[in-house]
């Protein structure tokens, strides 16, 4: 039996958020391998600006499930 994209679509949406994201990030380097190098190196100096600015005391660091919390929240409305 195949599947269509809409059927795929139904399964990947009841997924767990976690899986999820892992799938589309499987599905996004299908598309071009060459965009995960390119994407873990943006990555990779976000994070180093991001600490920065925590050591700067520039922003002020939350913690993890708080900020899940929030997002969640807005995400909802």
């Amino acid at each position: 039996m195949k599947l269509t994209v809409e059927q795929i679509t139904a399964e990947a949406l009841s997924l767990p958020m976690s899986v999820r994201a892992a799938l589309a990030d499987h599905l996004v380097e299908s598309l071009d391998p060459s965009i995960s190098d390119k994407v873990n190196e943006i990555w990779s100096e976000e994070s180093l600006r991001r600490l920065h600015e925590v050591r700067r005391g520039s922003v002020t660091a939350i913690a993890g499930d708080t900020a899940l919390q929030q997002v969640r929240s807005t995400m909802a409305r």
